[in-house]
């Protein structure tokens, strides 16, 4: 996503959002298989409700 782009032309505030977009992304919703196939997001849900059932 950042790499090989051409930054040039793009303001301060723009890059930091892509960034701040980018970290949310990879933090909640990317798709782990070592997850289970789940996003870290799903599965500290999952987990929080296993643990609260148990």
């Amino acid at each position: 996503m950042f790499y090989g782009k051409d930054w040039k032309g793009i303001s301060i505030q723009d890059f930091i959002l892509r960034v701040d977009a980018y970290i949310q992304w990879y933090n909640e919703r990317r798709i782990k298989m070592s997850l289970g196939g789940l996003s870290p997001l799903e599965f500290r849900s999952k987990n929080m409700k296993d643990k609260t059932i148990a």
